[in-house]
């Protein structure tokens, strides 16, 4: 019997990174920060953010009950509201058409599908800089009133995005801007929000296409051209 030769070889050492090495990695991750900083830095601030994300988030569940009950289905945000004018140009819900006991639609006869959201404190939808055709920036968001048969809190107009049967976006190319603004203490329904110095460039948005999917802004300039010389005090 023969017993095979066994070699012990030397553990090898651990390699490391050198200093050379490190530094290069450190300033490679500086500098991806630098870039992600400047090109997220036209989505305003931290309200501006979370109202597009909320808007966005409508927007798929507008296109997924369009698609579910085979019926048409808006996106609302609240212009003119009848017993809660606090809520305008803030609250945003997600409306459909009724159906029928034969499962189809009941033509225009619209009710909420959820209780939506609230754009975060001194955060408005933009009736100036939300376009029908944002690349164009020319046509006005669509408006229409909810019956009176809807909740008191949901009674009045509303802006509305909407989508058909097949999850068609009807107005494709149009854009949804939200900003930083500020509204008198106990504003009237006329009162509307004004731009304040510090948020004269606190924009953000998205562009929604045919299929409902969106296009976030990533500066104001994208936007549009005009909010580079936003005064202060301007009405959304």
């Amino acid at each position: 019997m023969h017993s095979a030769d066994l070699k012990i070889h030397p553990r090898r050492r651990g390699q490391a990174f050198t200093l050379i090495e490190m530094l290069v990695v450190i300033a490679i991750m500086s500098i991806l920060m630098t870039a992600g900083a400047i090109g997220l830095g036209g989505m305003g601030g931290k309200g501006v953010t979370s109202g597009v994300a909320s808007a966005e988030s409508l927007f798929d569940e507008a296109r997924s009950i369009a698609v579910g009950q085979q019926t048409r289905a808006r996106v609302m945000v609240a212009k003119d509201l009848t017993n809660n004018s606090a809520d305008n140009l803030r609250r945003i819900v997600v409306a459909s058409e009724s159906l029928k006991a034969d499962g189809t639609p009941d033509t225009d006869n619209w009710i909420l599908s959820s209780r939506g959201v609230v754009l975060p404190d001194q955060t408005y939808f933009s009736q100036e800089y939300s376009k029908k055709d944002q690349k164009a920036g020319s046509g006005t968001i669509d408006s229409f009133s909810l019956p009176s048969t809807a909740k008191a809190a949901y009674q009045g107009s509303y802006y509305y995005y909407e989508f058909n049967a097949e999850g068609i976006c009807t107005t494709p190319g149009a854009g949804f801007v939200v900003g930083a603004g500020a509204r008198k203490i106990n504003a009237s329904a006329t009162d509307k929000p004004k731009v304040t110095s510090a948020g004269k460039r606190d924009f953000g948005g998205f562009v929604v296409w045919r299929n409902g999917r969106t296009s976030v802004f990533r500066s104001p300039t994208q936007i549009a051209s005009g909010i580079q010389s936003l005064n202060s005090g301007a009405q959304f």
